[in-house]
């Protein structure tokens, strides 16, 4: 008897992977903003929201809409930047780099520093 992902087990790696990306998503957006010194009443009035609003965003109970998204992004004055990363362990034929970190220890296009400078940097 071979192993079948039922719709419960589906729904149930649905509802993990989606609660790791709204953590990722709170995490990123809760850096930027202590980076920035940007507190949620400033992030609130740039988006033209409540702070209420802004709080239930930051809590992460809730499904970003991709319109919700780009409305951070453009208080913020930044970008998201996405990658999408094979879970299965990568070989040397699949791998885009021998040396690539796993994807969960991986979730920055950038480093850091990088994204800070191309997200700061003026024509």
């Amino acid at each position: 008897m071979g192993f079948k992902s039922g719709p419960d087990q589906v729904e149930a790696k649905v509802d993990e992977e989606m609660h790791t990306l709204v953590t990722q998503l709170t995490n990123e957006i809760t850096f930027h903003m202590r980076e920035c010194g940007i507190t949620r009443a400033d992030l609130a009035a740039r988006m033209g929201v409540s702070p209420g609003r802004v709080s239930q965003i930051l809590g992460g109970g809730e499904n970003l809409t991709l319109r919700t998204l780009a409305a951070l992004a453009t208080a913020l004055d930044a970008r998201f930047d996405f990658e999408l990363s094979s879970l299965k362990t990568p070989d040397a034929y699949t791998s885009r780099s021998g040396a690539e970190s796993a994807p969960t220890a991986n979730h920055h296009s950038f480093p850091r520093a990088q994204h800070q400078q191309s997200t700061t940097r003026h024509p």
